[in-house]
C-alpha cells in the first residue's frame, strides 16, 4: 500500500533507466553480452536506492514492454511474473521478484490521468515484464517495494506520453518513485556492430542535449525526436523510447542529469535524472 498520503515526504526524483537486455544480471550468457557491460550497469542499478532522497513508498514503472490502447494500470495486489524474453538459458525462467502490487495506487494513477482529461484502463491480470522484474530485483532485491506497471500507448504518440507524464507529477510529492524503464539505443541488428556503435554514439549526443536541455527546449527537442541524426538507426520502432517521454513530462521544471552513460553491447547507453 501507498501509505498515509498526509504524512510529509521527501519528493522522489523521476528516471529513465536502461534496462538492458533479457535475464542479463541473473544468469550466465557467455559472450553474448559483455561481462564488463553486465558489471557497470549491475552497479548503477544496485547503488540507486542510495541515490534517492529517501526511500520510496512505491516503484510506478512505465516499461517499454507494455502497450496498450489506453493508458493501462495494473491493479493485482501479487503480481505474478511475465517472461516475456526467448532463447536464454532455463534458470531464465525461474527468476523471482514477489514485490507487492497497490491496488491504491493504482486507482490513484487512474484518478490522476482522468483528471487531465486522458482515458485510462485497469488490468487485474498483468504481472511485471522484464522491463520491472529484471532491473529493479538489482535494486531492490528484497522485493520489499509495492510496484505497479504503467502501459505505453499503442499510439507511440511523443506528444500524447509527455502528457502522462505531466498528469502523473504529483505522485512524486507522495513519494512515488517514477520510473521509464526502456533503452536510449534499441536496434536489434545493431548491437555489437560498428555500424549500431556509431548510430548509438550521434543519437546518444542528441538526446543527452535534448534530455538535459531547460524543460521547454527539452519537451520541444523530444517531441521531434525522429527527425535528430541517426534518430531511426537508434530506433526502428520508439516503444523503448518512450519512457523518457512520460519521465520529462512528470519532470515538470527539474532539468535533467545523465545518470548512467556506459556502452552495452558496444552501443553506447544513457540514463537521464530529473530532481
Amino acid at each position: 500500500m501507498i501509505g498515509d498520503m498526509s504524512e510529509a515526504v521527501p519528493r522522489q526524483p523521476v528516471l529513465f533507466v536502461p534496462h538492458g537486455g533479457g535475464p542479463w544480471p541473473f544468469v550466465d550468457l557467455g559472450d553474448f553480452i559483455p561481462r564488463r557491460d553486465v558489471e557497470a550497469m549491475r552497479a548503477y542499478f544496485t547503488a540507486l536506492p542510495a541515490s534517492l532522497p529517501a526511500p520510496p513508498r512505491a516503484l510506478l514503472v512505465v516499461s517499454a514492454h507494455w502497450e496498450a490502447r489506453v493508458a493501462t494500470v495494473m491493479t493485482s495486489p501479487r503480481p505474478p511474473i511475465m517472461y516475456d524474453y526467448g532463447g536464454f538459458p532455463p534458470e531464465s525462467y525461474r527468476i523471482e521478484w514477489p514485490a507487492p502490487g497497490d491496488p491504491d495506487l493504482a486507482e490513484r494513477v487512474v484518478a490522476l490521468l482522468g483528471g487531465a482529461g486522458i482515458a485510462a484502463a485497469t488490468d487485474a491480470r498483468r504481472g511485471f515484464d522484464h522491463g520491472t522484474f529484471i532491473p529493479f530485483k538489482v535494486s531492490w532485491p528484497e522485493a520489499d517495494v509495492p510496484a505497479i506497471q504503467l502501459s505505453l500507448l499503442k499510439s507511440l504518440d511523443p506528444a500524447a506520453h509527455l502528457a502522462i507524464g505531466r498528469a502523473l507529477a504529483p505522485l512524486r510529492d507522495d513519494g512515488v518513485l517514477i520510473l521509464g524503464s526502456g533503452m536510449s539505443y534499441h536496434h536489434m541488428r545493431g548491437y555489437g556492430t560498428d555500424a549500431g556503435q556509431r548510430a548509438s554514439e550521434v543519437f546518444d549526443a542528441w538526446l543527452t542535449e535534448a534530455a538535459t536541455a531547460a524543460p521547454e527546449v527539452r519537451s520541444r527537442r523530444l517531441l521531434d525526436w525522429a527527425t535528430a541524426p541517426a534518430a531511426r538507426d537508434a530506433h526502428p520502432r520508439e516503444e523503448h523510447l518512450l519512457p523518457l517521454m512520460v519521465v520529462a513530462g512528470a519532470a515538470g521544471e527539474d532539468v535533467g542529469r545523465v545518470g548512467f552513460s556506459d556502452t552495452w553491447m558496444r552501443t553506447r547507453v544513457s540514463a537521464y535524472h530529473y530532481g
